[in-house]
């Protein structure tokens, strides 16, 4: 075995040891908290230098495992700063409750925190974000087309995207009513633009080189179009997916502070948060959270396997 290996070998026992004594010494502070009822500063101390030295070592790491890893332990890290922090300086619950609260909140109020993400996310988040960006798509390819709909609808769209939610959310519970609609409405308003600007800057990536090539082989416009201009396109356009995946969240949230059904995430919020129920208040902005991450990863997945023959991509999997 040469030298580099041995290194190699060494150092990832050394990380996983010191990963694995850091978060012994968080369980250990944390039990004494529990117990005991007062922060142990000094193990809390060598618990935190610990995990940030194991990290240190994870994030000099190339292989996959270390780049799981890493992010992972610092969110623990995290998690565990939170419930030791709190609950040792006795920060009251209204103001800031503890992760281990929220974690209560979330597995006793589970029927209605899936009632809500039902309402929000598979209802106004899904179907704004589908007309949403096919129509920002579909309005790309017009302006693409034809020079008088980029000069009508462009300034119309930055316009559109200048709006703010609180002043379009109550419009559209007017139009639409207070069902699921009309908060698709505001999240098809708010997905649009960011995907017809990608579009049109990924179809517009190609250079005078490819474009000429393609008609040499005789290609019209709607040939060029599929077989050069969109394959080229389409990282733009994943990032504008993974874009408007968090504005349509925050949209049908927002707009659901302004008239809802007695369910949904921001009415959820709105109302608990009246009644100073602020551990149910963080168990959905959690939910939230954890919603908004995963369509991200799904649609970053999707994007690896689309623009497999992408720089970025390539040189993240040889990483």
């Amino acid at each position: 075995m040469s030298g580099r290996a041995v290194r190699g070998v060494q150092r990832g026992g050394a990380q996983w040891m010191m990963a694995a004594a850091g978060l012994l010494f968080c369980t250990l502070s944390w039990i004494s908290l529990r117990n005991f009822g007062d922060l142990p500063w000094i193990m809390a101390a060598i618990a935190l230098v610990l995990t940030l030295t194991g990290l240190s070592l994870f994030a000099r790491g190339d292989d996959r495992a270390d780049r799981i890893a890493s992010p992972l332990l610092f969110g623990l890290l995290v998690i565990w700063l939170w419930e030791m922090l709190v609950t040792g300086l006795h920060v009251p619950f209204v103001i800031l409750p503890p992760p281990s609260r929220i974690a209560l909140a979330i597995a006793h109020n589970l029927p209605i925190l899936w009632a809500d993400f039902v309402q929000t996310v598979l209802h106004a988040v899904l179907a704004g974000f589908a007309l949403g960006c096919g129509i920002g798509f579909l309005l790309a390819l017009a302006i693409d087309r034809s020079p008088f709909l980029q000069r009508g609808l462009t300034p119309l769209g930055n316009l559109i995207s200048a709006l703010p939610i609180i002043g379009i959310a109550p419009i559209m519970v007017m139009w639409f009513g207070f069902g699921w609609q009309s908060k698709a409405a505001v999240v098809v308003l708010m997905t649009v633009f960011p995907m017809l600007v990608n579009t049109r800057a990924g179809l517009a990536s190609t250079d005078a080189m490819e474009r000429d090539l393609m008609q040499t082989y005789a290609a019209g416009y709607w040939r060029t179009l599929l077989s050069l201009r969109l394959p080229v396109a389409m990282p733009m356009i994943f990032n504008a997916l993974k874009l408007n995946a968090t504005l349509a969240l925050i949209g049908a949230v927002v707009a659901e502070f302004f008239g809802t059904p007695t369910r949904g995430m921001g009415f959820r919020i709105s109302t608990e948060a009246a009644r100073m129920n602020l551990d149910i208040v963080w168990a959905t902005i959690v939910v939230a959270a954890v919603t908004g991450c995963a369509a991200f990863v799904l649609i970053t997945l999707i994007e690896r396997v689309v623009t497999f023959w992408h720089p970025s991509i390539r040189g993240a999997d040889r990483r």
